[in-house]
């Protein structure tokens, strides 16, 4: 994927030139309580971050994380994509945004084109996602995008639910 466009957003893949957006959306206070602490502390942290999650699963699995970027000035706001996991069977949806545009639909639009573009570029049946438990919005997010709460699991070390778009 080179670019998905929806009515407010660009959505592309990351490079190391978003180290500085990366290392500010992952030290954000929402990101921390929602999906947790990655220990990005330094630019050098983010870059080796986009590199050896994204940039590599781009190539590995063909998907990964993508910035999301506000059309009307390109301002990067979070990112949005598919991530794969070996502890679960098929690609997880995902999804973070800068605590300053919460709240404003900008996830739920990149979410809804990413589901689209999972199923019918990257031909992917079945999608899935995990959040944590007191994650309301993500959850009420999971749900408008089609996917079902399943169960409760444990990831690493923190049990989180379990969502896929199969019944």
């Amino acid at each position: 994927m080179n670019q998905l466009n929806t009515e407010r957003l660009v959505i592309e893949k990351a490079t190391l030139k978003d180290a500085p957006f990366f290392l500010k959306l992952f030290n954000s206070t929402n990101f921390i309580m929602s999906i947790g602490d990655r220990g990005l502390k330094t630019i050098k942290d983010s870059e080796e971050y986009i590199q050896n999650n994204l940039i590599d699963s781009y190539k590995k699995n063909g998907y990964g994380l993508f910035k999301m970027s506000l059309k009307e000035n390109e301002e990067p706001v979070g990112i949005c994509g598919f991530v794969k996991r070996n502890t679960l069977e098929h690609a997880d949806i995902g999804f973070g945004i800068l605590d300053e545009f919460e709240g404003k639909g900008y996830t739920f639009e990149a979410s809804k084109a990413m589901m689209y573009y999972g199923r019918t570029t990257l031909k992917l049946r079945t999608i899935l996602a995990v959040t944590s438990i007191t994650n309301v919005k993500s959850q009420s997010i999971l749900k408008k995008i089609g996917l079902h709460k399943k169960e409760t699991i444990i990831l690493g070390e923190k049990e989180v639910l379990f969502y896929s778009n199969e019944p």
